[in-house]
């Protein structure tokens, strides 16, 4: 399985690490602003506590990002690019052309970080701060990535009409599955059940 263009890592850095050590201290920092985000939220989650967490020097932390938005943002693009690497790994095991089981991929990937990988319940792919905002952007950052990393296994042509699709779906999905966390700290299976099931007559019409 040839290996999805992975999203730019640094587009929020000051500084883009060069050397091994300082790309680790970042994967550090990054990590540590992840955990403070589960257990105190964005609004109370600081630079200096980031520092701390992590074990490194405040101007480790300020030497890569300008504020605490620059570093969520850098964490929301590392999810989507973890993402990226989970659909890729696990698409070789899905027969070409077969939609629905790249469909059901594609969902039990996005619920597997959601129940397991810090931060990301606040953060996902996009800073959805207040809480529940739409993050600018990122539902079309994902529907890009899907487009690229499905079409060939579609064997559709990654179209302006194909792209559409996957907003929709991406969309849709982003809205549902909103609601079934909110109705049930860890996805009410209910909602995901009828999520895939709306999403799977939706891409039926098309991909068929």
């Amino acid at each position: 399985m040839e290996r999805v263009s992975p999203v730019e890592p640094h587009a929020h850095l000051r500084r883009v690490p060069v050397q091994q050590r300082s790309a680790d201290r970042l994967a550090r920092i990054l990590d540590a602003c992840a955990e403070l985000l589960d257990e105190c939220g964005y609004e109370e989650l600081t630079t200096r506590a980031v520092a701390e967490r992590a074990g490194v020097p405040i101007g480790s932390v300020h030497r890569f990002f300008g504020n605490k938005r620059a570093l969520v943002d850098a964490l929301a693009l590392r999810n989507l690019d973890a993402y990226a690497e989970r659909i890729t790994g696990r698409l070789g095991g899905v027969r070409p052309g077969d939609w629905r089981g790249a469909l059901d991929v594609v969902l039990d990937e996005y619920l597997a970080m959601k129940r397991t990988v810090a931060g990301f319940a606040l953060v996902d792919f996009g800073v959805q701060i207040p809480v529940g905002a739409p993050p600018d952007g990122a539902n079309h950052q994902v529907a890009d990535l899907l487009l690229e990393l499905l079409s060939g296994h579609l064997r559709r042509a990654a179209d302006p009409g194909l792209r559409r699709v996957m907003l929709v779906s991406v969309e849709t999905a982003d809205a549902l599955l909103q609601l079934a966390f909110r109705v049930s700290p860890t996805g009410d299976e209910g909602v995901i059940r009828e999520t895939r099931e709306l999403l799977r007559a939706y891409l039926a019409r098309i991909l068929d």
